[in-house]
Order: C-alpha cells, then sequence, then structure tokens
C-alpha cells in the first residue's frame, strides 16, 4: 500500500503545483483514478473550491454520488473542516494526506481541528486515515 499511496500522492503533488493555493487532490479505487481536482478558489472566486472538493465534484459529476463510496482520497494537505466533511458524508473510506493541520499553519491561516477530531465526531461514517506522505515534498509547495 505504502507505494500506490505515494504515486497517488505524487499526482496529486503535481496537481497542486498549478492550483491557485497548492491544494491537489485524487480520488482512487483500487489504485486506479477517478476524479481529480485542485484548489480553484481564486480563478472560480468561490471560496468552497478547494482541492479535495473540486475532486469530489468532479467524481460525481462523472459517475454520480454512489461512486464515492469505498474510494481513497489522496490529497496534499490535511483537509480543512468544510472538506473533511464532505469526505464523511460522501463515504469515503480512507483518507490519505501529506502535510498535517499543524504544519500548514505555519505557512497559512488554519482552522485547527485535525481530521481526525471531525471523523472522531461523525458515528455514522467510518474512515482510515493516513497522515505524513510526502510531507516534505507537500510543504515545498507552500514555502
Amino acid at each position: 500500500m505504502a507505494d500506490e499511496d505515494e504515486c497517488l500522492m505524487r499526482e496529486a503533488l503535481a496537481l497542486a503545483e498549478t492550483a491557485d493555493s497548492p491544494f491537489g487532490a485524487v480520488i482512487a479505487r483500487d489504485g486506479k483514478i477517478l476524479a481529480r481536482g485542485f484548489n480553484m478558489g481564486q480563478r472560480m472566486n468561490d471560496p468552497t473550491a478547494h482541492g479535495e472538493m473540486v475532486a469530489i465534484r468532479a467524481c460525481i459529476a462523472a459517475d454520480g454520488a454512489d461512486a464515492l463510496k469505498g474510494t481513497t482520497l489522496y490529497t496534499t494537505g490535511e483537509p480543512c473542516v468544510m472538506c473533511m466533511g464532505a469526505i464523511l458524508w460522501c463515504g469515503i473510506a480512507r483518507l490519505v494526506y501529506a502535510a498535517s493541520i499543524q504544519e500548514l499553519s505555519q505557512h497559512m491561516g488554519q482552522v485547527m481541528i485535525t481530521a481526525s477530531e471531525i471523523a472522531g465526531k461523525a458515528p455514522f461514517a467510518e474512515i482510515d486515515i493516513t497522515g505524513g506522505v510526502l510531507a516534505d515534498e507537500a510543504l515545498k509547495l507552500f514555502r
């Protein structure tokens, strides 16, 4: 799983390089990418256009909401409260992120609530969370 996680995180990192703010996201099932997204908040004049939200919306547009159930979402930064809520409501089974909220807060404003804290308040959803995958590479994009 570690090799697959790194490979798919590298895809998210590549997307982040083109983003308004360096957040890229990939949604995958069994190693196959279903959707991609990157932060487009400025270019869309939409403060909700975070990488995770763009990827979720792309997956829904292509395959419907049920396609998200049981997937893995890879993202260059630990999801914010809004994105983590959407991840849980969509039934995404696994979250893999690079830089943590704490690490990101050294470079930009953050709501200091972790993905695990939010998941712990959602008894309706089960999610496996893995953090720190290629975090050093992601943090270079935020400097």
